[in-house]
């Protein structure tokens, strides 16, 4: 009998053990679980310009011009979405779009929208979050891209004294949350950020970003997020890339642009369309 209760003691002594590291592994894990606060969100009930303004400029040998205010339907809110877009119009126009040089560009006959949240909502770290859909993708030529900037890029507009950092030294670093290249690609999109060669005006776009197959004429839910030191980027919740140790680059305020762009020559019809959601940026409690 005496043999018997001491086995008893010692099972239950190890239950308990085990109990213990259990609840002491669940209270662990809660205490991991990142809980997130939304400190913007804008659902496109209307265009807010206390949230985005038009952002007139010409980069990358961009064939397209911005134009404000919607000018010829490229940036429109409607029925809850706003839709972004480049439109081919009839007759080329004069274009006053200005590259970081000086240079004008050229007349064109397309047009297109790009907005900004540059001195409007801009965040240090966190987690930005847009549910967007394109409503056709793998044209040749297209590039729309939900993306985000240092708020002191010296790019147009600038508005504050501070803006005096050229691309992508930090204060003006990018992150590319979401970006389709048409020319080859169909069902994916680009994510990652640029890597800073230390020097105005020379990143590399190759080393940090990675392609991932998405159905693209379908909502999603594209993020990029501050985890300690890495940037974690995500496609409806789930992780698909992380840039390791790349989070410390960006410790200053960003700002946030949604843009489509054409960036050759190759010819289109009608309009290309990025519809959003929504947008929303988040802080950790």
């Amino acid at each position: 009998m005496k043999n018997i209760l001491i086995i008893a003691m010692l099972i239950s002594s190890v239950f308990m053990l085990s109990c213990n590291g259990e609840k002491k592994h669940n209270n662990e894990t809660a205490k991991s679980e990142v809980v997130w606060e939304t400190d913007f969100m804008d659902d496109f009930d209307t265009f807010n310009p206390e949230n985005w303004q038009d952002q007139m400029l010409w980069v990358n040998n961009e064939k397209q011009c911005y134009v404000p205010d919607g000018k010829f339907g490229t940036r429109e809110v409607s029925e809850g979405t706003l839709k972004i877009k480049v439109v081919k119009i009839e007759e080329p126009l004069p274009c006053d779009n200005i590259d970081k040089h000086g240079n004008q560009h050229p007349e064109s006959q397309y047009v297109a929208g790009r907005i900004t949240s540059k001195n409007r909502k801009e965040f240090v770290k966190g987690k930005w979050t847009a549910k967007l859909r394109l409503w056709s993708s793998g044209e040749p030529s297209m590039f729309p891209a939900w993306w985000l900037l240092g708020a002191r890029n010296n790019e147009p507009p600038v508005q504050e004294e501070d803006e005096n950092v050229c691309w992508p030294l930090t204060g003006s670093g990018e992150i590319d949350i979401f970006e389709h290249h048409g020319d080859h690609q169909k069902d994916k999109y680009t994510t990652g950020a640029i890597k800073s060669l230390g020097e105005c005006d020379k990143g590399d776009w190759r080393p940090l970003r990675t392609d991932v197959p998405v159905t693209l004429n379908e909502y999603h839910e594209y993020s990029v997020e501050w985890e300690g030191s890495d940037l974690v980027y995500r496609l409806d919740g789930k992780e698909v890339y992380r840039n390791v140790g790349q989070g410390d680059e960006y410790p200053e305020p960003m700002f946030a642009i949604l843009n489509f762009a054409k960036i050759t020559d190759s010819p289109m019809e009608g309009e290309w369309v990025m519809e959003v959601d929504w947008v929303k940026h988040e802080k950790r409690k």
